[in-house]
C-alpha cells in the first residue's frame, strides 16, 4: 500500500513539473548578425544572459547569406544587417516584424594592410589609383555582388574612379572576417573592410579611411523576425540600452538614434 502510494505521489510530481511553464533560462534565443558584429554581438549575448538567464546562439555571416538562409525557412528571432538592402529584402518577403525595424549602428570603411607592410597614411581621393597602390598583390574584400562591405567598397571606387582598373586584383570573400584573414595572413597585400573589423584583428593595420561621402552611408538596421520568440523583445530592448551602447562603441561602432526605419 505504502508503494502504491508513493509510486502515486511520483506520477503527480512528474505531471506536475511536465505541466509547469517553461522557466526563461529553458528559453534560447537565435539572432542572425552580420559578421563584422560578432565581437560586439558575443559580448553583449553574454551580458544580456546575465541578465535576464535567457540564452542567445547567434550565427555570423554575411548579410546576403543570412537573409537567404531566412528566406529559406531557417529560424531565427532577430536579424541584424550590415546594410539597408538586406533588410528591406527580408521585409519585402514578411521575414520580420516592421514594427520591430530601427537603424541601431554605424561603420566607417578603411583600407587595411598586413600588420608588417611598408604602407601607412595613404590618402584616398578622386582618382584614387588602387591598382598601382596593390603591385602585383591581391586586394580583399567581401563579394561586391552581394556581401555589404563588398558593395559599399565597389561604391566607393567607381565614385573614386579607381574600380576599374583595380577590379582585376580583387579577391572576393564570402564575409568581411574572410576578407580580413586574408589580409591578417599575407595572402592579400590589401583589404577593404569595415574599421570594427580592423581594430579586433592584430595582424592588420588601417592605412586609410575612404570619404564617408564616397559610398552609401553604413547603417546597420535590426529587427525581430516574423516567428520571434516572446523573449526576442526583451532582447532587442537589451542591444538599445546603456549597457549595449558601451559595447559597441568599445569596439568602433557608432550608436545611432533608436528610432523606427521608414
Amino acid at each position: 500500500m505504502l508503494r502504491r502510494a508513493f509510486s502515486l505521489s511520483t506520477l503527480a510530481l512528474v505531471v506536475t513539473l511536465t505541466a509547469l511553464p517553461a522557466r526563461a533560462q529553458e528559453v534560447t534565443l537565435t539572432a542572425f548578425a552580420a559578421a563584422s558584429m560578432k565581437n560586439a554581438v558575443d559580448d553583449i549575448n553574454a551580458a544580456f544572459t546575465k541578465e535576464s538567464k535567457i540564452k542567445v546562439v547567434s550565427s555570423y555571416a554575411a548579410s546576403s547569406a543570412l537573409a537567404k538562409q531566412m528566406e529559406a525557412g531557417a529560424p531565427a528571432d532577430l536579424f541584424a544587417s550590415a546594410d539597408l538592402e538586406w533588410m528591406d529584402y527580408v521585409q519585402q518577403k514578411k521575414l520580420i516584424k516592421d514594427d520591430t525595424r530601427i537603424n541601431l549602428l554605424g561603420n566607417r570603411l578603411v583600407l587595411i594592410a598586413p600588420k608588417d607592410s611598408k604602407l601607412s597614411n595613404v590618402t584616398i581621393g578622386q582618382g584614387f589609383d588602387l591598382a598601382k597602390l596593390a603591385g602585383d598583390g591581391r586586394i580583399a574584400t567581401g563579394d561586391v555582388r552581394a556581401v555589404p562591405v563588398g558593395k559599399y567598397a565597389k561604391a566607393a571606387l567607381e565614385k573614386l574612379g579607381s574600380w576599374q582598373a583595380a577590379e582585376p586584383k580583387f579577391a572576393m570573400a564570402d564575409n568581411v572576417r574572410a576578407a580580413l584573414t586574408l589580409v591578417g595572413r599575407g595572402e592579400a597585400v590589401l583589404g577593404i573592410v569595415y574599421e570594427t573589423d580592423a581594430k579586433v584583428e592584430p595582424n592588420v593595420k588601417i592605412i586609410a579611411h575612404f570619404p564617408e561621402d564616397s559610398h552609401p552611408a553604413i547603417i546597420y538596421p535590426v529587427a525581430l523576425t516574423a516567428t520571434a520568440k516572446p523573449e526576442a523583445a526583451k532582447y532587442l530592448a537589451f542591444m538599445r540600452s546603456n549597457a549595449a551602447k558601451a559595447i559597441f562603441e568599445k569596439y568602433g561602432f557608432t550608436v545611432l538614434a533608436a528610432k523606427p526605419a521608414t
